[in-house]
């Protein structure tokens, strides 16, 4: 075993395959993606990056399999399964591109994709069929992506999966804020492996002694996203940096298929690099300056869509009605193209709720989103405390903050129509402001 020191876990060991997993290129790039994207310009030491989250994963990995196998419990999962959880928990963010999640935001492909090729293939493919079983790479790529039949697939991929439970402690401890705390230790050891009351096949569960830990991990998670992931400078660097790389793929100066090949600071020196019209030439720039744009309206979702769930979802999940949208808006304040951003978060569950919980009386039930009526409300809580971490935000570039009167309501109002009619709207068009 090599010990590798890390400043949340101390002393993270290693054996010999999984030294040999973190030698290699792929994951040798992950030093260089930073684990929070832009947050670094809000919070100072936010530079960690995926390289240690991921030696982290892997560390929580081994830890809770130890206590597994305390239990008796591996004794009912392949001999080879414990070696394929660990790599899966190492390899889990190989296909991450530069800045976090932000480009998948624009409609690059999917980061878990990504990693397809990156696991199954080339120099981590070969070793892990040589080192660990000749299905390895396929079984391990199944478990990132939350597939496949594995017993252990909980702890890659659900609700109390350990990428959580690492990435939400070291945020928290990197940014220097206390929200991110959880009771790790009793999470671990409240894991048990149960026979899924709807499957009958052995599963990851807690016992139901770990329910008061699962609430910390609920209130963590909440506010991490409102207080860092989706703090309002957060969310405009974000938007700020889609719009320039999307601008620079329309105009040529990057190569989309070379996206997920790049580091943080590679991305930065090939938009240096490339030919760019002058405003997107400028955005990089403000970027790059940490000139950020400047929220002038901002709406809670719980009022932004009221009773209706779905209302401005296009906003995230349509970025080329997005930007359309955001020109028009502009140009009807007198703004120029990019001049003006909208932002708002792609949906995220706050807390997933879906698995089995031992009882103490030992019968197994499983929570879910629907709820366990005296026993526990964590889906309801969830669902609130996410509809008050989300915001619609409208930003617009520094100086022409100062030139220009944005009508707030009558901008939410156009926001908050079906993608359908703004669509047609722009088509024909006609005004977005009425």
């Amino acid at each position: 075993m090599e010990i590798i020191r890390d400043p949340l876990w101390n002393n993270v060991r290693v054996d010999d395959v999984t030294l040999a997993l973190v030698d290699t290129p792929v994951f040798q790039r992950l030093r260089y993606v930073r684990q929070l994207g832009l947050a670094y310009l809000v919070y100072p030491g936010a530079t960690h990056t995926r390289f240690e989250h991921a030696l982290g994963a892997y560390h929580l990995a081994r830890t809770t399999l130890a206590m597994l196998g305390e239990q008796g419990a591996l004794a009912r999962v392949p001999a080879d399964e414990g070696a394929v959880v660990r790599a899966a928990a190492l390899l889990h963010d190989v296909g991450h591109y530069p800045f976090s999640h932000a480009l998948e935001e624009i409609g690059a492909e999917h980061h878990e994709r990504v990693a397809r090729p990156l696991i199954t293939e080339g120099v981590v493919g070969d070793l892990l069929r040589a080192r660990v079983a000749p299905d390895a790479p396929a079984r391990v790529w199944a478990l990132v992506c939350g597939q496949g039949d594995s017993p252990l697939r909980g702890l890659i991929s659900g609700s109390l999966d350990l990428d959580k439970l690492e990435y939400l402690r070291r945020d928290a401890r990197m940014c220097g804020v206390p929200y991110g705390e959880i009771d790790v230790d009793r999470l671990l050891n409240a894991l048990v492996l149960v026979d899924d009351p709807d499957t009958g096949r052995p599963a990851v569960g807690v016992r139901e002694k770990g329910l008061s830990a699962l609430e910390s991990l609920l209130f963590a998670k909440y506010q991490m996203y409102r207080n860092v992931y989706w703090h309002h400078a957060v969310r405009s660097a974000t938007a700020m940096y889609k719009r320039l790389v999307a601008a620079a793929l329309g105009a040529g100066a990057l190569d989309a298929g070379r996206l997920a090949g790049y580091t943080d600071e590679g991305l930065l020196v090939a938009l240096e690099a490339g030919a760019l019209p002058p405003p997107v030439a400028r955005l990089r720039d403000d970027l790059r300056g940490r000139r950020l744009y400047k929220r002038v309206v901002e709406c809670p979702a719980a009022e932004f869509g009221g009773a209706d769930d779905e209302a401005g979802d296009w906003i995230a999940d349509d970025f080329a009605l997005a930007t359309r949208v955001e020109d028009a808006l502009a140009a009807e304040l007198g703004l120029g193209a990019g001049e003006l951003l909208v932002d708002y978060p792609a949906k995220t569950r706050m807390l997933d709720l879906d698995l089995p919980v031992l009882r103490r009386g030992g019968r197994v039930a499983r929570v879910t989103a629907a709820g366990w009526e005296g026993a526990i409300n964590l889906p309801a809580l969830s669902d609130q405390l996410y509809r008050s971490a989300r915001w619609l935000r409208v930003f617009v570039r520094r100086e022409a903050r100062e030139r220009v009167r944005v009508p707030g309501e009558r901008l939410v109002a156009a926001l908050r129509r079906p993608a359908g009619e703004v669509r047609a709207a722009l088509t024909a068009g006609a005004p977005l402001l009425s």
